[in-house]
């Protein structure tokens, strides 16, 4: 049984459901083509699962011909089958654990993450403290807390997933996600990014969870910010139906897909 949201994300009232992979995800025998030779890891956000996040953009991906993988992480004994909710260092191991089961599974030498609120900005902690630097090809982060929310935020992730304000004090990482916290300052620290990653942040106008939504954008020369609506202005999607927006799967699908730069390089002719 599954309690339907507003926004199409369905948050699981069985612990069981939030174990089931999303569809052509998880699929160990998969090998990466010469085509598409890094495999996607799809990272959901707070109080979300990977079955849910991911139920349309996986298998559209899986489609392309990426070999696509996706994970739990961040559930804890006192919000019972609830994901995304523990502390972020130890949800950025977990994502170091996965990464590495994918890398041995399809002898790829680097993973490319897709990751929504939450899933997008916590990558960002494996990338810098735990050397994920070095496994990572590309972060594509949708709608991410990347300097964290106002309170006002949390407050309307809670309200929009129905759960009782209790559940915001056991939910770790939901502190750790306000502006200005000590996660924040020391995620952000030093700079937004590091070195060999490409990174690319789609934000919404119509965020209320992660407000201001222009939190959500990165400074560096690695760097693309998207405003979702300079696409498609005529686009409403919010915090949580980006993950089911069609335009959101294309910009997702393009940075996946393009060409790398020194194959750019190579095909402009010298003047």
């Amino acid at each position: 049984m599954a309690v339907v949201l507003a926004a199409g994300v369905g948050l699981n009232a069985v612990p069981a459901v939030a174990d089931i992979s999303p569809l052509g995800a998880n699929i160990w025998n998969c090998k990466p083509s010469p085509v598409r030779p890094r495999p996607v890891v799809l990272v959901h956000g707070t109080f979300d699962h990977m079955a849910g996040a991911f139920a349309t953009l996986s298998p559209r991906l899986k489609a392309r011909g990426h070999c696509v993988f996706a994970l739990n992480y961040g559930r804890v004994q006192a919000t019972g089958p609830l994901q995304g909710v523990g502390d972020i260092a130890q949800s950025a191991q977990q994502l170091s654990d996965f990464v590495d089961r994918v890398l041995t599974a399809t002898g790829a030498a680097e993973v490319d993450i897709v990751g929504h609120s939450q899933g997008g900005m916590m990558p960002r902690y494996y990338l810098k403290f735990l050397n994920g630097a070095d496994k990572v090809h590309r972060l594509i982060a949708i709608t991410p807390s990347n300097h964290g929310s106002s309170s006002n935020g949390m407050v309307n992730l809670a309200r929009l997933l129905g759960l009782s304000p209790a559940i915001a004090l056991v939910c770790r990482a939901c502190q750790q996600q306000m502006v200005d916290s000590d996660f924040m300052k020391l995620l952000n620290g030093g700079g937004d990014t590091v070195p060999g990653v490409d990174y690319t942040v789609i934000a919404t106008r119509y965020d209320t969870v992660v407000t201001p939504y222009t939190s959500s954008f990165l400074t560096g020369d690695n760097v693309t910010n998207i405003l979702l609506q300079d696409r498609a202005p005529l686009d409403f999607s919010g915090h949580f139906a980006v993950n089911f927006d069609l335009v959101v799967h294309q910009i997702v699908l393009d940075a996946l897909e393009a060409p790398p730069a020194r194959t750019l390089a190579a095909s402009i002719p010298a003047v």
